[in-house]
């Protein structure tokens, strides 16, 4: 193959599944559910390419950086071509992946057995067995249909660019894209699919792809961090983004925003990368004054390209003064924000040490987080 181009098609509105905004933009586990897919393609190694076709305002929490947005047509079969035309210079041999917004269960394993059937066939889909007894309603009597050789076919579906953009030259509103490239009598390979593939249709899927995604499949991981910054002089503290008048500034190489210090280590804990001196010493003077929040995007980067998405976080800050609690939905907020998670997924606590220690005593600042991480794959 001569490269390879992932089709997002996020054009519609998803009525059936009762919601005021379409599925594919609310949150699922923690993040949108085009998410789930655009980061399995982003981290695959032959994906070279990646268009979301769409005719909506696309929320601020979608991952955009690299990728391709094409307008949606009135069906989903001129949506399709509307991807395939915005494929930046595409060879016959190219292989383009379709895939459903709404199906956020995709795994490297999928993406990897469809490439491997394109080798050998025009087009390739997942695919699982019908299982249950099919009946045909005919009047007031039931006819049993047979299962064998039937098939529940999802997506990604892959073509060569040759194979779906002849198929689909006189197509109108198909099924799937397999239908189009069938009547060309095309070579079709069936892999294996897979439950957590499963489309988010209905309003009681949403619960139930939940649980899939978080099936023992996918481990969750934990991570905790612990940082320290003593008092020197100036007007104000920074405490998860959040800038607070105080009698005193924090001493430290960046802005020292010990909260922040303390949860971008309990992410680089979690998927055992190491601890934010590592990543951002002390000693390079890049990190000068530094906004912490680029150590906590970059320590959500990395987690993200190990197979891991934050789940939710809870950060203690330790201190006689400055107060936190008139703050603390501010710093809620800046942390969620820059994340990209819901609101009710960060927690921000405050305790005093009684008098004792170095807290007690108003010499600095302590903080503590604890995170969860969740896979993004099987």
């Amino acid at each position: 193959m001569s490269k390879t181009v992932a089709i997002i098609v996020a054009a519609g509105q998803g009525r059936r599944a009762e919601t005021a905004t379409p599925k594919q933009w609310l949150r699922l586990n923690g993040k949108p559910v085009i998410n789930w897919s655009i980061e399995a393609f982003r981290r695959h190694p032959r994906i070279d390419e990646i268009i979301i076709v769409t005719n909506a305002d696309i929320p601020g929490d979608i991952e955009l950086a690299g990728i391709k947005i094409a307008p949606g047509g009135e069906t989903r079969t001129l949506s399709v071509i509307s991807g395939l035309e915005a494929i930046s210079s595409p060879a016959d041999d190219t292989a383009v992946l379709i895939h459903d917004a709404a199906r956020p269960g995709l795994t490297h394993q999928t993406i990897d057995d469809l490439l491997a059937a394109l080798e050998t066939s025009d087009a390739a889909a997942p695919s699982l067995p019908v299982q249950d007894a099919l009946k045909r309603k005919k009047g007031d009597a039931l006819e049993t249909v047979s299962r064998d050789a039937l098939y529940r076919v999802q997506t990604p579906q892959a073509f060569t660019y040759d194979t779906i953009s002849k198929a689909l030259e006189s197509a109108t509103d198909l099924v799937d894209d397999l239908a189009a490239v069938e009547a060309l009598g095309a070579t079709v390979t069936l892999v294996k699919g897979s439950d957590r593939l499963h489309k988010i249709t209905y309003p009681e899927d949403f619960d139930m792809v939940s649980r899939l995604m978080s099936s023992s499949h996918v481990p969750v991981r934990m991570g905790s961090g612990f940082d320290v910054h003593a008092f020197e002089p100036g007007d104000h503290v920074t405490l998860c983004g959040v800038k607070i008048p105080h009698s005193a500034g924090l001493k430290g190489h960046s802005d020292a925003d010990a909260a922040w210090h303390a949860l971008t280590d309990a992410i680089l804990g979690a998927v055992a990368l190491g601890d934010i001196g590592d990543h951002f010493p002390p000693s390079d003077d890049r990190w000068k004054d530094a906004d912490s929040g680029i150590f906590l995007k970059e320590s959500q980067r990395l987690a993200l390209d190990a197979g891991y998405a934050i789940a939710n976080c809870d950060i203690t800050i330790i201190c006689e003064a400055p107060k936190v609690k008139p703050h603390r939905e501010a710093m809620r907020f800046c942390t969620a924000e820059l994340l990209g998670l819901p609101l009710d997924a960060v927690s921000v606590k405050a305790t005093t040490t009684e008098g004792l220690g170095f807290t007690g005593r108003r010499e600095g600042i302590a903080a503590e987080a604890v995170v969860s991480l969740i896979r993004t794959e099987g």
